[in-house]
């Protein structure tokens, strides 16, 4: 059974969520809470195993109460509940199981409660992991490999980049020179060459160790690694954003996929410089891909969805005036003004604020269309 706290200020919108939850057999509700506070004074007497949260409350933000859950019950999981769709890259980065935008169907949180059932309550909330295989490599959000038994450990943290320099070659064979100028430039060349050397011996061990076939083999004057039949979250993302270019068209099962693979920049963290350009270019390519999104959406009269992919978009560029301005339109169709004015404002940070910059005529005539339709 499946405990559930549910905590939203409005309270039209907590009985309609308990309504569709309550249909739900293996959902067993412990507590349901129009202010944050009393869900936090309950909750380690009540112990749900997952909690649903609105992120937009006026006491407390969603995100701050799922920080404080957190901190009082580390394997907590979290399904985030709003009618905006601007704090989804946030929610995804506190490992969130879905976010969903509201008004959300029946059976779009049918398909949030079958992930529990996969996971399990005790278990922690990785959605990525279980849209991938059991073993595969992670690029984004950091650079980790996933085994049966766990994330492989590394005995130094050159080994480490080791490897991750080699799946960034993946396929290719790469110069001996060319590692040890992007790994080891600052050493001097034997000194270098015993620390390649000995790394690579760390990574086969590693490899054996984890039950990964050793396929890191000597080509040339250089190494290739080859892991075949071990997919990366890159692979996958590829996969989606070349069918989505294909097609200009995407359906909503590869949009969510999309954006949880997407769960940071490529290497994150890593500190890795060789990585820098292919992090841009895959970061260009989600954006593109967001933007074939938001029309493909937009054509169907998916709004929540449209929205969702031009806010990601401006999370991910702030400044971008044309996808900025489409998310105002779309707003104020949707009879959304003061979010259009929210969209406005963080364009104007972004574009003068920021870059010193005065906003494009279009952008300021969309404005002033919002403001004086308001008075």
């Amino acid at each position: 059974m499946l405990r559930v706290m549910l905590v939203d200020d409005e309270e039209h919108a907590l009985a309609i969520l308990e309504i569709f939850l309550r249909e739900f057999e293996h959902v067993d509700i412990v507590g349901s809470f129009t202010d944050p506070f009393q869900a936090l004074e309950q909750l380690e007497t009540l112990r749900p195993d997952v909690v649903f949260l609105d992120i937009q409350m006026p006491r407390l933000m969603g995100i701050e109460a799922a920080e404080r859950i957190k901190g009082l019950l580390p394997e907590i999981q979290f399904v985030f509940t709003t009618a905006y769709s601007e704090y989804a890259v946030r929610a995804f980065e506190i490992q969130s199981v879905d976010y969903l935008l509201k008004p959300f169907t029946k059976e779009r949180l049918r398909n949030t409660i079958s992930r529990f059932k996969k996971a399990g309550p005790s278990s922690k909330a990785n959605l990525a992991a279980d849209m991938m295989p059991e073993i595969y490599i992670q690029c984004f959000g950091g650079f980790h490999i996933h085994t049966a038994s766990g994330i492989m450990s590394w005995k130094t943290n050159k080994e480490k980049e080791l490897c991750a320099f080699l799946v960034h070659h993946r396929g290719k064979q790469v110069d001996a020179a060319t590692i040890i100028e992007s790994l080891w430039r600052e050493l001097e060349l034997n000194k270098a060459k015993t620390y390649l050397y000995t790394c690579m011996s760390f990574l086969r061990k590693s490899f054996l160790a984890n039950g990964i076939n050793d396929k890191v083999d000597k080509a040339g004057r250089g190494y290739v690694i080859e892991l075949a039949g071990i997919e990366s979250d890159v692979a996958a993302f590829l996969t989606i954003v070349d069918q989505a270019a294909a097609e200009e068209a995407m359906d909503e099962k590869r949009y969510e996929k999309l954006n949880v693979l997407m769960k940071g920049d490529y290497m994150q963290g890593c500190d890795y410089d060789w990585a820098i350009w292919k992090r841009e270019e895959l970061k260009n390519k989600y954006v593109q891909t967001l933007r074939i999104a938001a029309k493909h959406f937009l054509r169907k009269g998916n709004i929540p969805l449209a929205a969702d992919s031009l806010q990601r978009i401006l999370t991910i560029s702030p400044d971008s005036e044309k996808d900025g301005r489409d998310l105002i339109r779309l707003c104020i169709n949707t009879d959304k003004r003061n979010e259009a004015l929210k969209v406005y404002r963080q364009l104007e940070q972004a574009v003068r604020g920021n870059l010193g910059v005065e906003l494009e005529e279009e952008t300021v005539r969309l404005y002033k269309s919002v403001t004086l339709f308001n008075y």
